[in-house]
This record gives structure tokens, C-alpha cells and sequence, in this order.
């Protein structure tokens, strides 16, 4: 593929956001917030993941580096994420946390697990894929597992859950089957979403432009029909039968928002933020009426710092979020 347009920033913003109302998380009802977020000042950093926990804590990684940051919703500026063993792999891309307020993040082939204060609980390798070395690029927590892309094999990878402690991460699903014919090496997944009980997830394959659907218990594959539209998603958030989209290739970079069924089989594309404000975007995080969204700066490396995640209001929550 041709390297996505690169798309100007505005200077870094110094204007706020104003959250108020009863949808709005109690730290932020009715105190101004920023509107841009400084991840970092040091050249090379490209941020890639964000994941903003119910309170108000932010974790965005590096792809340039592999380092992970830290800060709050209510300060414009993050710190390094002291977390053992993640520059080691060169990259990270997917970032989340669970519950427990474990931070799980993914770069490479190495799959790691954090505690809070930075210690090391975990780190996993994943096997080479049909097509060679895996490229992990995007996870999702469920209830008894860990499901993770690969941007280099046309597979999912699942690490199970058993009492907290993570299992080995193996290949799980091979997704060629849905798309027969379609080249291997370009199915290319990125984000990868579950609804609440780890029933059903939807992977974002960049190169079919599309969203897949996946029954974990029949593993059963098959495309979201979301009409003709376009939908080579990079990361993604589901919240409810909303599925949040980051979309950087084969159509205007913005956030997308599609309305789904109740079985998420199909929907309609209801939302569209797009336009200069973003800097080739990532991914995304959603908390109260508000979207995070990754300033990577990918196409154009080193970037040039600030590296920064942009706020926006959910169009969801209406005008007045």
C-alpha cells in the first residue's frame, strides 16, 4: 500500500473542553479539560495505543520506542511509564488495561502484562504465522482471555485467562477463509474489539477495508455488512452497540462511528469527524462523553514533537456532552 496522506496539525491548543452533566464521569463534571494531550517532547516517539481507564488515568505506547506513558485526563502532559522490559521489544502498539487495573500492551511478537507500579507479571511470545515472524499490533481483555492481532499474518492469536495469570498465546483463527482468494500477506489486522462477555469480537483487517466479525465459540469469521461503505478501520472501541473506528487509509483520516444490530453482524455508519485536526491518527479511547484519539504521526518518521492525543466530544452524547 502507498503511505497514507499526511495531514497538517494545528499548533498544540491551548483551549479546553468543558465536560458537564450527569453523563460525565465525577473527577471531570463541569471542570475544563484539555483539548490536546502532550504525550512526549523526546524525537522519535510515535505513539500508537491509548486506553483511558473509568478513572481518568491515560496509557498511550510508543511504536517508535517501545516505551509506555502515563498521566490524567486532567493534565495536558504525560511522564514515561517506568514498565519493566517494554523497550526491549523496539515497539509497542495496542495498549488496555483490565479491572484489576493490570496495563496489557503488545509490540513485536512479545505480549506483556504490567502491574500498576510497573513491575513485570508477564510476557508471552507469540509463534511465527503462515507467512513468517509475527507483528502483534492490537488486543482485547474478555472475561477468559487475551485475543491479539498480527499486522504480518492473516491470524488471530488467544493467550487464555485462568485465574488471572495468562496462558500461552497461539494461533486461534485464521481469517483467509472468509476472504477466499484475497492475498495473505495483505489482510493486514489492527484493532480488535469483544462485546462485555468475550461472545463475539470485531477485527479491523486495514487491507480488505473492512471489519470481521468472530463467534468465539464456533470461530466462525464474517465481514460486518456496513453497507458499501468503506471500513478499513486501524483501532477501534465498542461501547454498547456503538463501534468507535480510527480510519487512516482509503478514506478521509477521522474517527467513524457505526450503529450496530444487536448480534453486531451489520449497522450503518451514523458519525464521521474527520478534517486537519488529527495528525494521522491511531486509535482511540472513550471515556464519558469524550474520544482520545492518537496523534501518531507514523507516516512522516520521527515525527516532529510534541507527539500528541487529541480530544474530542463523542458525537454520541449529542451537542451537549
Amino acid at each position: 500500500m502507498s503511505p497514507p496522506r499526511r495531514l497538517a496539525v494545528p499548533a498544540l491548543a491551548t483551549a479546553a473542553l468543558l465536560v458537564c452533566g450527569a453523563a460525565a464521569p465525577a473527577d471531570s463534571a463541569c471542570r475544563p479539560l484539555p483539548d490536546r494531550y502532550v504525550v512526549s517532547r523526546a524525537e522519535g516517539v510515535l505513539p500508537e495505543g491509548v486506553d483511558v481507564r473509568p478513572d481518568g488515568t491515560m496509557y498511550v505506547s510508543s511504536d517508535g520506542t517501545g516505551a509506555l506513558y502515563r498521566g490524567r485526563v486532567t493534565a495536558p502532559e504525560l511522564r514515561p511509564f517506568d514498565a519493566e522490559g517494554v523497550t526491549a521489544r523496539g515497539g509497542t502498539r495496542g495498549v488496555h488495561s483490565d479491572r484489576a487495573g493490570r496495563v496489557f500492551s503488545v509490540g513485536g511478537s512479545r505480549l506483556t502484562v504490567h502491574a500498576p507500579d510497573g513491575r513485570l507479571l508477564a510476557a508471552v511470545d507469540a509463534p511465527a504465522g503462515p507467512l513468517g515472524a509475527a507483528d502483534l499490533n492490537d488486543l482485547v481483555v474478555t472475561p477468559d482471555a487475551v485475543y491479539v492481532t498480527d499486522w504480518a499474518n492473516p491470524v488471530v492469536l488467544r493467550a487464555p485467562l485462568e485465574k488471572g495469570r495468562v496462558g500461552p498465546l497461539e494461533p486461534w483463527a485464521d481469517v483467509r477463509g472468509a476472504f477466499p482468494g484475497f492475498p495473505a500477506r495483505y489482510w493486514l489486522l489492527n484493532g480488535i474489539v469483544a462485546d462485555p462477555a468475550g461472545r463475539t469480537l470485531l477485527v479491523a483487517s486495514n487491507g480488505t477495508e473492512a471489519v470481521w466479525r468472530i463467534d468465539t465459540a464456533t470461530r466462525e469469521v464474517s465481514r460486518l455488512d456496513l453497507g458499501d461503505t468503506s471500513f478499513g478501520a486501524d483501532g477501534m472501541v465498542l461501547h454498547g452497540r456503538n463501534l468507535y473506528a480510527v480510519l487512516n487509509y482509503g478514506a478521509p483520516h477521522g474517527v467513524y462511528v457505526a450503529r450496530l444490530d444487536e448480534q453486531l453482524r451489520g449497522g450503518t455508519v451514523v458519525h464521521r469527524i474527520t478534517g486537519d485536526r488529527f495528525d494521522l491518527p491511531t486509535t482511540l479511547a472513550r471515556r464519558g462523553c469524550r474520544l482520545y484519539v492518537v496523534d501518531s504521526q507514523n507516516d512522516d518518521p520521527p515525527g516532529t514533537p510534541p507527539y500528541t492525543v487529541t480530544a474530542v466530544p463523542d458525537p454520541v452524547c449529542g451537542p451537549a456532552g
